[in-house]
């Protein structure tokens, strides 16, 4: 591995895509969130196109021109994660192509939803994602681990194969939701040498993720609570306890209001805690996602309150 090729670790926060009420893509708000998330200490780098910016409902052409946006904007401060968001493979590899030479510095390869109709008992279907994916770009991968029960999530030993078969497989976005199986991911994957890092994105129990030694993290709300989350992450690594189960505090009020059921609206209340904080002007959604009720939005204000984020253009004090 080249010396100069990213690695990921660390805090990656993954941004939220503004849009006007008429659904178009709001640049003016986009520069300023990236701004604003790429400002925060601590962070090793930022995710694009992916679940938080509601990739599935963007066209191809549309995550290039965010991806053109981010690289105006930050891209020579912070090195960009770019999504892979594709049911086909020869698709994820245009996809992967177009982030290589636009500028991406890694490749978030989330599974393609195909996998779900069976490929426990094929997993050569996910080394041929992979490879194909790896043919069109040498990026450094982050591999998206999803919960086993949905037919998404790859196998510990399917994982492994993988980590043989495509060696720009560097980390994965650990995302299995089982405790058990997440610290035998922590424990395997990070002992391996090189080490492939586990990103912990169990963002509703983020400090207990954190604890078993995840080299890093990459979630959606830190769109909102990226310096929380680098409190948080570097008072693990450091066996802080104290001073973890502080930011946790804070922490913990949003994490229950963001990842409540039901958990496909985590992203509109992210985005309804930005209209609050002040930091967006919108918090429209495309379809099939759908406005929060009031109801809702009072929650993602009370928690706000609760974890001690006010109004205004500055990001949270960590402390």
């Amino acid at each position: 591995m080249p010396a100069d090729r990213f690695e990921p670790k660390g805090v990656i926060p993954a941004c939220i895509l503004p849009f006007h009420p008429d659904l178009s893509i709001d640049e003016k708000s986009c520069r300023k969130h990236l701004r604003d998330v790429a400002a925060v200490r601590g962070i090793s780098a930022i995710t694009i196109n992916a679940h938080s910016t509601e990739v599935a409902s963007c066209t191809f052409e549309e995550q290039e021109r965010v991806l053109g946006i981010t690289m105006d904007e930050i891209g020579n401060k912070v090195p960009i994660v770019h999504g892979v968001y594709a049911d086909g493979s020869l698709e994820a590899a245009r996809i992967a192509g177009m982030a290589q030479r636009g500028g991406s510095s890694c490749l978030l390869v989330f599974p393609p939803n195909p996998l779900g109709l069976g490929s426990r008992s094929r997993p050569e279907m996910v080394l041929a994602h992979f490879r194909t994916i790896a043919e069109a770009s040498d990026l450094p991968i982050i591999a998206f681990q999803y919960p086993l029960a949905g037919g998404l999530g790859y196998p510990v030993e399917t994982l492994l194969k993988l980590l043989d078969a495509v060696p720009s497989v560097r980390a994965i976005k650990d995302w299995c939701n089982n405790p058990a199986q997440h610290e035998r991911q922590v424990r395997l994957l990070q002992s391996r040498e090189p080490a492939v890092n586990v990103l912990s994105t169990h963002s509703s129990w983020l400090m207990s993720s954190l604890v078993l030694g995840c080299n890093g993290l990459l979630s959606g709300s830190g769109s909102v609570i990226a310096d929380l989350q680098s409190a948080l992450f570097q008072a693990a690594r450091a066996n802080d306890l104290a001073r973890a189960r502080q930011v946790n505090d804070r922490i913990y009020p949003l994490a229950q209001a963001f990842y409540a059921d039901p958990f496909v609206d985590m992203h509109n209340r992210m985005k309804e805690a930005l209209v609050i904080l002040g930091r967006i002007p919108c918090a429209a959604v495309r379809p099939p996602l759908v406005k929060l009720s009031d109801a809702e939005i009072a929650r993602v204000r009370a928690a706000l309150a609760e974890a001690r984020i006010e109004r205004g253009g500055a990001l949270p004090l960590a402390a």
